[in-house]
């Protein structure tokens, strides 16, 4: 029960940053003075190199995956379908694919989009919702994977790469830096305790579940949220906590 009044309490005052193609964004939002949620080589160029973002991209892009999500509801006028777009990455090259809860809860329908065009249909194995962490798996191997790094050593002021699909935009790439780590929903008054990286990266509706990469390509955290009517205030969770999450997913459907 408490994990469930958590869930209505975020999802009330999070926006979260995925597309519904039947009302123009999913998630609610509120006032800026809230919260909201709206293999790889390493790089060895230094971050002072002009390209190290494409070389980032060059890297890391092929693991990231647009996910569409068919939702079927039953109201008075009969049955009504939702479609929902969000971003992913490719965790293991076996097809276990990481993305947000909010992006395929409830979805009757999955469907994951490689760059290079492949559309295969995807398997939730498992949604956290309080933590907006789920686990998609697609029937397919030797797909190029996301190199992790290690979100408890991030430092305000490093680089922030974003990828996704915002506004049905396919691969778009943003960039700005880590603006604060350890942001606590708590602080937004929110019950719960999941820690947030903030960065102002630009992040819109559709880049909900893809990578947030540091300057050497590696992930370090799933971005997730905005604050409606900030500029360059976005939030993604840790990529620690993440996988953490998501290997539990994993292990509990016995993949």
């Amino acid at each position: 029960m408490a994990s469930n009044r958590f869930l209505k309490t975020s999802l009330a005052s999070l926006s979260l940053v995925s597309i519904g193609a039947v009302s123009a964004l999913v998630g609610t939002q509120i006032p800026s003075n809230q919260f909201q949620p709206p293999a790889i080589a390493q790089l060895s160029r230094s971050s002072n190199d002009d390209n190290f973002v494409s070389e980032a991209v060059d890297r890391t892009g092929p693991a990231v995956v647009r996910i569409n999500a068919t939702r079927a509801r039953v109201t008075s006028r009969g049955e009504q379908v939702q479609q929902g777009t969000g971003s992913g990455f490719i965790l293991r090259s076996n097809g276990l694919v990481v993305t947000n809860a909010h992006v395929v809860s409830g979805a009757s329908r999955v469907s994951v989009t490689l760059r290079d065009g492949r559309e295969y249909t995807g398997r939730v194995l498992g949604a956290d919702r309080q933590n907006d962490v789920a686990v998609v798996k697609i029937e397919a191997n030797n797909l190029p994977a996301v190199t992790l790094g290690n979100s408890d050593q991030l430092r305000p002021g490093e680089w922030a790469i974003a990828i996704g699909n915002p506004l049905g935009l396919d691969n778009t790439v943003t960039v700005g830096i880590v603006s604060g780590t350890e942001r606590s929903a708590r602080a937004f008054g929110l019950r719960g305790s999941q820690p947030f990286i903030q960065t102002d990266a630009a992040i819109n509706p559709g880049n909900s579940g893809g990578p947030l990469l540091n300057q050497s390509g590696e992930v370090i955290g799933i971005n997730t949220a905005i604050i409606r009517g900030a500029q360059g205030i976005g939030f993604a969770i840790p990529i620690n906590r993440a996988t953490q999450i998501a290997n539990q997913l994993t292990a509990q459907a016995g993949v």
